[in-house]
């Protein structure tokens, strides 16, 4: 079966988007990989199919899966991109609702950029003391859709976000679902820099949105940051997060940032094992 995809980015967070409201497109998780797959696929940090929503909850839904095949609750670049993806298909609608298994998305588009409110946090931990390899070690932690952990350190250019990362993210103070892993530094006038090691592409990426998001709100909660919070991120780009706080809880939290179309094209979906994609045919968005 040959599909048409559509190539995004979301501050660096890359993204196959597939259409699927005519429920034609049935993946597995070794179909999502192969397409994913840099050398073999597309390549993406992760692949999201449009479906119409059924519970009448929201516009639409999707289904969304990581790079490894693991089907995710939630992504905030993400969602921006999906949210363009979708703006684009069915017309210039200010505003759009779609619905994840972390609940409904609404997204507001302001010219290329995209704002997304994502579902209330959950489950905020801080001053967890864990012991890893380099010793006992302070970090925070909160539900942002997916489990996030966040370690402040002076200076994110020295952290190994690989290494520590990939021991954060299986420890067993985070079993049984794991978490992904935010190292952060504050920087001056409000903002903060993000590198984030990320659950199911098992290695860091150039921004995660959730990650982001969750690292905003601890850091306003340590540190007193005033919403909305200017995020760096390794892909260079700005992220905001903006929120509020009513007795004692994060409300309306919402993360914002560009959501740029990359490719267009057509490939052929894999059919069985050690199937490896002809190289796609691609078009400019």
């Amino acid at each position: 079966m040959v599909v048409n995809f559509t190539k995004m980015s979301g501050a660096g967070n890359d993204f196959i988007l597939l259409d699927n409201r005519a429920q034609t497109i049935s993946l597995d998780a070794a179909q999502a990989v192969r397409l994913c797959d840099r050398h073999y696929g597309i390549g993406a940090d992760g692949l999201v199919l449009l479906k119409p929503c059924v519970s009448g909850k929201a516009d639409w839904a999707w289904d969304f899966y990581n790079s490894d095949g693991s089907l995710a609750e939630m992504c905030g670049n993400g969602a921006r991109c999906f949210s363009r993806f979708v703006q684009r298909l069915t017309g210039g609608q200010n505003a759009l609702t779609f619905e994840t298994s972390a609940g409904v998305v609404t997204a507001r588009f302001k010219g290329e950029a995209v704002s997304v409110t994502l579902p209330p946090p959950r489950n905020l931990q801080l001053h967890q003391i864990v012991s890893l390899s380099i010793g006992p070690t302070v970090m925070h932690s909160l539900d942002t859709g997916v489990p996030h952990a966040v370690l402040f350190v002076p200076d994110t250019a020295l952290a190994d976000v690989q290494k520590i990362g990939s021991e954060i993210r299986r420890h067993p103070h985070f079993a049984p679902r794991g978490t992904n892993v935010n190292f952060v530094q504050l920087l001056a006038r409000n903002t903060i820099r993000v590198r984030t090691y990320e659950r199911g592409v098992e290695g860091e990426t150039l921004a995660c949105g959730t990650g982001v998001t969750a690292s905003a709100l601890i850091a306003a909660e340590m540190h007193h940051l005033q919403s909305p919070v200017p995020v760096q991120v390794a892909g260079g780009q700005l992220l905001e997060v903006s929120f509020e706080k009513n007795a004692g809880q994060f409300t309306s939290v919402a993360l914002s940032g560009p959501a740029d179309f990359v490719f267009e094209g057509r490939i052929e979906l894999p059919e069985k094992p050690g199937w490896k994609a002809a190289s796609p045919a691609l078009t400019k968005p």
